[in-house]
């Protein structure tokens, strides 16, 4: 099967529920690629929908049979193209962000926030002053693997572009492909679940409090997901990390915003997550433990969304990665590069869209949402992963390639919303015109849940 209800089956059958009927679709042209990216964007959509549709039918609701909008769903996973200030467009990737080629093939580096280009100048032992030139210069010397182990050692970004195979025959590449795309383990801890009396058709997640401790896109999109059903979203920052502005309020929609330092406030995150009914973190595998804070100790039966870049197992656990990343590694970049490098071998390229983080987001809500619904029958709290390596495997392993496809058209400005002088892609499902509301300031509201509403019992 090569459409997007490949991906759904797979899903439903990892999270042991019924399959969906889902209608075939045009997916248009404007996620033309080389690998399938329609079958996992419009699968990972559809899978989020369907997901909701069986909550609503266990509070016995009307479901609401979503329609997969080929439009609409490109230009959700397109945002950053759509997105203007202003009017203005923006650039998704700072300067030292890009591919380099070392003295022994090419590399992917990964430094939009300024603390990941300090490190990157650390590895490689240039200045902080170092211009764009310096940095050509200095990775044109060195080998892509000495730059790679040395990045990981110093928390720079920074890998080796590979072939598909080079990464299918590595131990993080074998890890990544293993297992489920959204892996759902049942946890021994009881919550107190009662029935639920303030859910609506199009809000079905009306009264579920969700703690957003996630950055960047795919955790984001989670949580933005969640927020358009209704939740109500948290968003919990460190103060002492900057934030890339267009990208928050590109990702932050129908949610509020906080900043709260772990190492100084933790009382404060701990009296949050004691009233939460979900947890999304985009920490690296560990941490909120390693930092003394157990979601699952301080409230029995809170469902745990986790997402990462290299997945939970695997050598490449620890390591910080980014979507461009991770195609860069799995072998993606080569598949879709189509220009030639100096030495007239092919240069890497990108998917049209960061795919990869997107699909994980919407599959990261779907795997919330059949928690949640899961919970309400037998009380337990549970731990939802996902992972954007495993995200990218499922890419790589789906049939229907088609190499010769023509470039990828760009998103429809009709699929966006404008709000004070910002504009942004409307929600990917196609039954709602728009987010609850825009995304707020930064960091602007206090950490506290608001009054739940009337008769709701989590």
């Amino acid at each position: 099967m090569t459409t997007y209800a490949a991906l759904v089956r797979e899903y439903e059958s990892a999270a042991g529920v019924p399959e969906s009927s889902m209608p075939a679709v045009d997916p248009g042209a404007n996620l033309a690629a080389t690998l399938p990216v329609w079958a996992l964007s419009g699968g990972a959509v559809a899978s989020w929908a369907a997901a909701a549709d069986r909550r609503r039918i266990a509070l016995g609701l009307t479901p609401l049979h979503s329609r997969l909008d080929p439009a609409r769903v490109a230009a959700a996973f397109q945002s950053d193209k759509l997105f203007r200030a202003g009017g203005a467009p923006v650039n998704a990737f700072a300067e030292f962000s890009g591919f380099f080629e070392s003295a022994n093939g090419w590399l992917r580096t990964h430094a939009n926030y300024p603390h990941h280009r300090a490190a990157l100048l650390r590895g490689l032992d240039l200045p902080d002053t170092a211009d764009r030139a310096a940095l050509v210069a200095r990775i044109g010397s060195l080998s892509a693997a000495v730059i790679e182990d040395r990045a990981a050692e110093l928390g720079a970004i920074a890998v080796r572009v590979r072939t598909e195979d080079e990464w299918a025959a590595t131990a993080p590449g074998r890890a990544a492909a293993a297992g489920p795309l959204v892996a759902t383990t049942r946890r021994d801890d009881l919550g107190n679940i009662e029935s639920v009396a303030a859910a609506t058709q199009m809000l079905p997640l009306l009264g579920v409090r969700v703690l957003d401790l996630t950055r960047v896109i795919a955790g984001p999109v989670a949580t933005r997901a969640l927020a358009l059903l209704g939740a109500e979203v948290l968003r919990v920052d460190p103060p002492h990390l900057p934030e890339i502005e267009w990208q928050f309020l590109d990702t932050c929609q129908g949610k509020r915003s906080t900043l709260v330092d772990l190492r100084t406030r933790r009382p404060e995150l701990q009296e949050l997550l004691s009233n939460a009914d979900v947890l999304i973190t985009g920490y690296r595998p560990g941490a909120l433990k390693r930092a003394g804070l157990d979601a699952s100790e301080i409230r029995p039966g809170i469902v745990h969304g986790r997402v990462s870049a290299w997945g939970e197992d695997g050598p490449w656990g620890d390591r910080r990665g980014f979507d461009s990343i991770v195609q860069a590694a799995s072998g993606i970049s080569l598949i879709e590069g189509a220009q030639r490098n100096s030495a007239g071998a092919h240069a890497p390229g990108a998917l049209p869209a960061q795919a990869l983080d997107h699909a994980s987001g919407y599959l990261l809500a779907a795997g919330v949402l059949d928690a949640l619904t899961a919970r309400r029958g037998d009380g337990h709290g549970r731990d939802v992963r996902v992972a954007l390596a495993r995200t990218g495997s499922w890419l790589l392993s789906a049939p229907g390639r088609t190499p010769d496809h023509p470039p990828a058209e760009p998103p429809s400005a009709a699929c966006t919303s404008t709000h004070h002088g910002i504009t942004t892609a409307t929600p990917a499902l196609a039954e709602y015109p728009d987010h609850p509301w825009p995304a707020s300031q930064y960091g602007t509201h206090a950490p506290t849940w608001t009054l739940r509403p009337a008769g709701f019992h989590p």
